[in-house]
């Protein structure tokens, strides 16, 4: 598959780029061909309640640092129509999204939703403590992200900018440029800029920032602690903490698409099967029985 970024699909008039597969705290996410979906993992809030999702173009999996405290999670399908669906954790109103029209992409974090609309400008939904919903103001967007707790957006101009927690400088993107896909994670954000490399800020206590070395990077993905990207050959490489081996994707092939979860990482395949690594402990690297998916359009 050729990857088109949401910069240069903006520009040139294509349908905006497809998320088909998402990971969660505990869960596993993906869009079938035929707009249905599927998941795997935790489903203590629903979070897993899918199977009657139908016409899905996009899906998006809330995802949170590991901790003892956390762990509630919710899910995100963006249907043909540009409407939107939710199920999962909605303690913070993060899942209130029937109203919302004219989306043509979506990112979840921990307790809040993020829509991105047709004409550039951003809606949101839930925790707004750290102020990770404060995207009225945004304007032509391509591309958003949320972490923990902030968000990212990539604007038509290959800027970027931030709102939300900024302890560790994870929102210090302004001066960032001619990227084409951003990442957030936990408390580091990840930039993909069109030549193929990525730069990252934030905290680099198990080095998931250290990414100053990549060439030839396709796509992005940001779990709590640990990056992944996707080389344009189809294989993967991925920095950060290791403690359940969701770092261990160096012999990966042929992949099309991937996904960061707290401590996990899925890739779909061109042949439309899924891989996935690392924590395991709710059944959501269980996706080896997943089979004849693949990304729609393709």
């Amino acid at each position: 598959m050729e990857y088109i970024s949401p910069k240069v699909a903006g520009e040139k008039g294509n349908r905006w780029p497809i998320d088909a597969i998402a990971a969660g705290h505990r869960h596993t996410v993906l869009l079938k061909s035929d707009g249905t979906v599927t998941a795997a993992g935790d489903n203590k809030y629903g979070q897993c309640d899918v199977s009657g999702w139908r016409d899905i173009v996009a899906v998006a999996a809330g995802n949170v640092h590991m901790a003892t405290n956390t762990g509630n999670a919710h899910t995100i399908g963006l249907k043909s129509d540009r409407t939107v669906v939710a199920v999962g954790w909605n303690k913070h109103d993060q899942c209130n999204v029937s109203d919302w029209g004219d989306i043509v992409a979506v990112a979840a974090g921990w307790r809040h939703t993020i829509g991105l609309k047709a004409d550039g400008t951003v809606v949101a939904v839930g925790r707004n403590h750290e102020g990770e919903c404060n995207v009225s103001s945004w304007k032509d967007m391509v591309a958003v992200s949320a972490g923990d707790w902030h968000t990212i957006g990539l604007k038509r101009d290959g800027t970027v900018t931030a709102t939300g927690n900024n302890r560790y400088r994870q929102c210090n993107v302004s001066d960032w440029c001619d990227m084409v896909a951003v990442a957030a994670g936990y408390l580091h954000t990840i930039g993909l800029q069109s030549d193929g490399t990525v730069t990252a800020v934030g905290l680099n206590k198990h080095d998931q920032c250290d990414v100053s070395g990549w060439s030839g990077i396709v796509a992005i993905a940001a779990g709590s602690s640990h990056t992944v990207g996707l080389r344009s050959d189809g294989t993967a490489m991925a920095v950060g903490s290791n403690e359940y081996g969701q770092c261990n994707v160096s012999d990966w092939r042929d992949i099309v698409a991937i996904a960061a979860g707290c401590a996990h990482t899925a890739g779909l395949k061109s042949d439309g099967t899924v891989v996935a690594v690392g924590n395991n402990e709710y059944g959501q690297c269980e996706v080896s029985g997943w089979r004849g998916l693949q990304l729609p359009g393709n």
